[in-house]
């Protein structure tokens, strides 16, 4: 039986059959509803971190810690797993792990919708964020096997505006859900798209893997996971007890410090690593994988605290804060795809330096931010940080995944998220932890009124303060105002640190990013004639 028609060749692998390379569109479709289904979750949860940290039955009584894990054990679990979700899809096949990642990811969100407490919400978290490990490498690797070189920066540009699209709809729809049903709706809309998801790829999606797979590296899984849980762990204990100099802080940060320094010498000296450190020689790789881990850091970190100055300072809706962050969303979504006209005339150098610089100018007028801001400016401002992020993430995912043979896609892309995880996840947590001990800083001072008891509690957080003051009743109103003042002096010293994050990742990106991404010279060609026989179907229809 004779191989199927294929397209010319490309500077990266071997040819892309006909029959793939027809319905290239309806699948990156596909892969636009999983990415919409796995981004939404987060940008709901940003604008459900005030009604989960309510008290039941409106939520479940989250502290700000409690919060921050509710976001860190996803994106923990997620990063961990990565590097070995992406070599399983090279050896087995990215279709199969696309299929299995959204299947848990389902079944994680529907047992989080029901969760009855802080700790349970955190372990099904955990569960969503071990099914997006799946998810996310295999996205961007069958994209990669579809399209050909030069449609790619397109392609990517479409689907970093998925991301766009997600940010959009997502604060939106928690609003939405917020505003007519319990909090658990937010996790369980995701079911239905879930299923949906489920049966188009098992239609559309190829399969696709590498005909030369590496082994799994399970030491090298299991020491990233404990060396980033405790530094993560580390800062966010710092941020509870506002002193980074207790036992109990300065234990684990040292601990997960020295566990990855473990990690990195397992993996120089393994002839299997779980993440290839050879891909870091490569300016592109390594410049656009810091850049993305700079840029996922401020930005997360802001998105953390934004929900809390719009709904708890403010006093905006789940849903107005949700259509007032709209214009960040348009922005990315509109602008991404044609990002890479931009770059073709400016260079992804020049490209990506002004967008990280834009990016950090949004996040530095947070800090002039107060109660009667206008609510054009803050609108102007969040566009700005969306013009910015469209012209970060397209030029340095193609400069990312363009460095690397195509049959590597996967354990590439893994690399990729998990620098964009591991950057948010301390994000959260490190913006998370000055702005509590900011806010305990500038509020202990006002919390004589309450019972000894309730002060540590009721300093923790805004949220946390205004809620001792409502339980006061009209003795409480005094607290609510240095309570307001207390959450902007800590917003505007956290908005400076992730604007400074945001120019160290624009000088990153000036002085190592080449001006445009070189690839990697095309795989070897296999020895036998069965070796090729498995190439040329690595791409199946």
């Amino acid at each position: 039986m004779s191989p199927p028609k294929s397209t010319t060749p490309g500077p990266q692998g071997p040819p892309i059959p006909e029959a793939v390379h027809r319905r290239r569109w309806a699948v990156l479709g596909v892969l636009m509803l999983v990415l919409l289904v796995v981004v939404l979750d987060s940008s709901i949860l940003n604008v459900a971190v005030k009604t989960i940290a309510s008290p039941a039955p409106t939520g479940i009584g989250a502290t700000q810690s409690e919060l921050e894990w509710s976001i860190n054990s996803y994106t923990l679990v997620f990063a961990g797993l990565l590097f070995t979700a992406g070599i399983l899809g090279d050896r087995f096949g990215r279709k199969k792990v696309l299929i299995l990642g959204i299947a848990v990811f389902g079944l994680g969100s529907a047992m989080a919708a029901f969760s009855h407490s802080p700790g349970e919400l955190i372990v099904h978290r955990a569960v969503m964020g071990f099914g997006s490990a799946f998810v996310m490498p295999a996205t961007l690797a069958v994209l990669m096997n579809v399209f050909d070189r030069e449609e790619q920066p397109k392609a990517m540009g479409i689907w970093a505006g998925g991301v766009g699209l997600a940010i959009a709809i997502g604060p939106i729809t928690g609003g939405l859900l917020l505003e007519h049903f319990w909090w658990g709706s937010i996790f369980l809309i995701n079911v239905p798209v879930v299923v949906v998801s489920l049966i188009a790829m098992v239609i559309l999606v190829p399969d696709s893997k590498d005909p030369r797979p590496g082994r799994i590296d399970p030491l090298g899984v299991v020491l990233s996971v404990v060396g980033l849980v405790l530094l993560v762990y580390g800062i966010i204990r710092g941020g509870e007890l506002a002193d980074f100099t207790d036992t109990t802080v300065l234990l684990p940060l040292l601990a997960g410090v020295a566990v990855l320094a473990v990690f990195v010498l397992h993996e120089k000296r393994s002839d299997h690593p779980a993440m290839d450190l050879a891909y870091f020689r490569d300016p592109a790789f390594s410049a656009a994988v810091t850049a993305i881990a700079l840029i996922f850091f401020a930005v997360l970190g802001v998105t953390f605290f934004s929900a809390f100055y719009l709904q708890s300072v403010r006093g905006y809706t789940p849903l107005q804060a949700g259509l007032l962050i709209l214009p960040m969303a348009v922005a990315q979504m509109v602008l991404a795809p044609r990002a890479r006209l931009v770059v073709r005339r400016f260079g992804a150098r020049s490209v990506c330096t002004a967008g990280m610089l834009l990016v950090g100018a949004g996040l530095a007028a947070f800090a002039f931010f107060d109660a009667t801001t206008p609510l054009w400016v803050l609108e102007t401002v969040f566009f700005v940080q969306g013009v910015g992020m469209a012209h970060v993430m397209p030029p340095v995912t193609v400069s990312v995944m363009q460095s690397l043979p195509r049959e590597k896609a996967g354990s590439g892309s893994a690399v990729s998220n998990t620098f964009r995880q591991v950057g948010g996840a301390l994000g959260v947590a490190v913006i998370g932890s000055v702005l509590s001990a900011t806010y305990r800083g500038a509020i202990e001072g006002h919390l004589g009124a309450l019972p000894a008891g309730a002060r540590e509690a009721a300093g923790e957080s805004v949220e946390a303060t205004l809620a001792a003051a409502e339980s006061l009743g009209a003795a409480g109103k005094s607290l609510v105002t240095p309570a307001h003042d207390a959450f902007l002096d800590a917003m505007h010293t956290t908005a400076l640190c992730s604007a400074a994050v945001a120019v160290a990742g624009a000088v990153v990106v000036a002085v190592f990013l080449p001006r445009q991404a070189q690839a990697r010279p095309p795989a070897a060609p296999a020895p036998d004639d069965s070796s090729g026989d498995d190439q040329r179907e690595s791409v199946r229809s």
